[in-house]
């Protein structure tokens, strides 16, 4: 067996020092040589294959550094997206998982002289955020992936196709209700004109004309409106129920027709809203904000009128006259029933 040969002793230790990571300092980048020791790092620096490739680096270093720049950016950027697409890492973890490869690029052969100066470029760029603590730099990957961004525009277009399809609506109802009160006008000019010639009829005849006692049950009954609609207020917020916030302007942080609980009222007309699903914390004017109605024998609050802050049980939806039934429950009013109430008048008890 010969001094050189593949099996001996030390032909076989020199393959077991070159399997690990050796010194980045004896590292030849342009001939790709990992050398364990100074003296053969020197003995291949004077070499002529190093020779050459040095004399082919000095015509031309800026357009070499930039090379090796872009493809170590490159590596580092695919072990971030395959490892850690999702989480927020150390930068040296994810360094140290870089040079596990033997055939990385080496930092000293890029335009980074250290680690923090190249976790400070990801930042400028864009590519990645940056976080600087106590216990080092944090990078987290920014996902530029171009099936995502699809997802995402169509996220957005989903959104605003919604947004259309609710403003038309709205144009729609507007209509209906304007062709509405101008078949209504001619109508209520006619009934008028009607009674005042039935009323100078009775008059010419000279009939006796009669008024029964059930007119009492009438006045209380307008008196009740009349001391509802005085009762009326124009503001309605209060602590403990469900409302819906409507306000387009919050679309695109995800807010737009969620539901939250009132946990306080801000001067009357301002609300401050602890949303149901994310547990944020908002604060919304009430002309933002619309009423929830619950299921049927669900438990509401009369937010305006003459019965305001009492609770209700609710009976009945009448959907052609935007109304609802219910009877209060407990406190002074307590088994009454109101055949019509508004919608915008009761609210969903949280």
């Amino acid at each position: 067996m010969g001094k050189n040969d593949f099996l001996t002793p030390k032909a076989i230790a020199n393959r077991n020092k070159a399997k690990g990571l050796q010194k980045l300092r004896w590292y030849c980048q342009m001939c790709q040589k990992q050398c364990r020791d100074e003296n053969g790092f020197k003995c291949h620096c004077m070499s002529e294959s190093h020779q050459r490739q040095m004399q082919i680096f000095g015509e031309n270093p800026d357009r070499i550094v930039s090379g090796y720049s872009e493809e170590f950016e490159q590596n580092f950027h695919d072990l971030m997206k395959r490892s850690h697409r999702f989480s927020r890492v150390s930068a040296t973890v994810v360094y140290n998982e870089f040079i596990n490869d033997r055939d990385h690029v080496h930092m000293n052969s890029t335009q980074w002289a250290t680690l923090t100066e190249f976790v400070k470029h990801l930042g400028r760029t864009g590519k990645c955020k940056v976080e600087q603590t106590e216990k080092g730099w944090f990078i987290t990957y920014i996902d530029r992936d171009s099936e995502t961004l699809f997802k995402e525009k169509m996220k957005n277009k989903r959104l605003k196709s919604d947004m259309v399809e609710e403003e038309k609506q709205e144009r729609e109802i507007q209509k209906q209700i304007q062709i509405a009160e101008q078949l209504k006008a001619p109508l209520e000019s006619e009934e008028n004109e009607k009674k005042a010639v039935t009323k100078e009829l009775n008059l010419e005849s000279g009939v006796k004309i009669g008024f029964s006692l059930g007119g009492g049950n009438i006045r209380k009954e307008e008196k009740g409106e009349s001391s509802s609609k005085t009762a009326r207020k124009d503001y309605w917020l209060c602590e403990g129920i469900i409302v819906k916030v409507m306000s387009k302007a919050l679309a695109q942080k995800g807010y737009y027709k969620q539901k939250g609980v009132v946990r306080k009222a801000i001067d009357k007309y301002v609300g401050e809203i602890e949303m149901l699903e994310s547990k944020h914390v908002l604060r919304v004017d009430q002309q933002e904000l619309e009423t929830v109605i619950p299921q049927i024998g669900g438990i509401v609050r009369i937010v305006n009128g003459a019965y305001c802050g009492s609770n209700a049980r609710l009976l009945g939806v009448d959907t052609d006259k935007f109304c609802a039934k219910v009877q209060i429950e407990k406190g002074v009013y307590d088994g009454r029933v109101i055949k019509a109430i508004e919608y915008e008048d009761i609210c969903k008890v949280a």
